[in-house]
């Protein structure tokens, strides 16, 4: 597999970066391609701007999405811009790598996705009709492909928990699991978090790198979160809410999760233990 690591740490030394050497050595060593994104390294811009469509005029009044759609159909996109697209092309696999910081992830990595998610590539792609919203939510450009997110939280695992002060850790993560990497395309897998990062002595790190090998070894099998394909039928359109029968006694963001094996026949969901990783 060819495999993109988008990776937003500021420190080499730090566990992250640990951890960042670490998977790209399993990776290689079991025979993937790897490419690392290493966004302060590069000294990524981060903020969308009109710099990011050279050529525009400027006189103009600068519209985020529409010269982002323009820049893109007209090859006139930054070029660090163009190079990050290129790369999630040429990807089968995105591995995001964070620290959870204030509940999201850094501002460097959103701006990431800001940039390179440009109109026409990441999103306003497909037909938009009565019958269809769009290629998005499990279609689009960068569908048949699969994502994971690695991420360091300081805070205990129960503080994540279901009933944890912090907020249950799928809620924390459903915007970038389901909104940055559902919305485009790619199958998502169950992400790979390491809790209370200040207790990490060698043989925890020993123990974390053994499990993240092993998620690492399983990504091209693991079974992707089975979220609800926005034009299967679950949702009416283009109200894009869900259909009445369709998870009655839910609401919020656990609605938007399947169970594989009654909506997605052939697909396995994963295990609690897996989601707990």
């Amino acid at each position: 597999m060819n495999v993109l690591l988008v990776y937003a740490h500021p420190e080499p030394k730090s566990l992250n970066g640990s951890l960042k050497d670490f998977a790209v050595k399993r990776l290689e060593a079991a025979g993937h391609q790897v490419q690392v994104s290493d966004l302060y390294a590069m000294d990524w811009k981060a903020s969308l701007d009109a710099d990011d469509s050279p050529g525009r005029p400027t006189d103009a009044r600068f519209d985020p999405s529409l010269d982002s759609k323009r820049a893109f159909e007209e090859g006139r996109q930054s070029q660090d811009i163009a190079l990050e697209q290129e790369k999630l092309l040429w990807a089968d696999a995105l591995i995001l790598q964070f620290p959870l910081w204030w509940f999201s992830m850094p501002a460097i990595l959103k701006g990431w996705v800001e940039r390179v998610y440009a109109y026409g590539f990441a999103y306003g792609v497909g037909e938009h009709s009565d019958a269809r919203w769009g290629d998005r939510y499990g279609e689009g450009t960068l569908a048949g492909k699969r994502a994971m997110l690695i991420v360091t939280a300081g805070g205990w695992e129960s503080h994540y928990s279901p009933r944890g002060i912090n907020g249950p850790i799928d809620d924390l993560l459903f915007p970038i699991q389901h909104g940055v990497l559902f919305y485009p395309g790619f199958d998502v897998l169950p992400p790979f978090v390491i809790y209370r990062t200040s207790r990490m002595d060698e043989a925890k790190f020993t123990t974390t790198c053994d499990a993240l090998g092993q998620r690492l070894d399983d990504l091209g099998r693991t079974a992707p979160i089975p979220f609800r394909p926005q034009n299967a039928g679950a949702y009416d359109i283009p109200q894009l809410t869900l259909r009445p029968e369709i998870a009655s006694d839910q609401s919020g963001f656990a609605a938007h999760v399947g169970e594989a094996e009654r909506d997605e026949p052939g697909v396995r969901a994963p295990s609690a233990k897996a989601r707990a990783v």
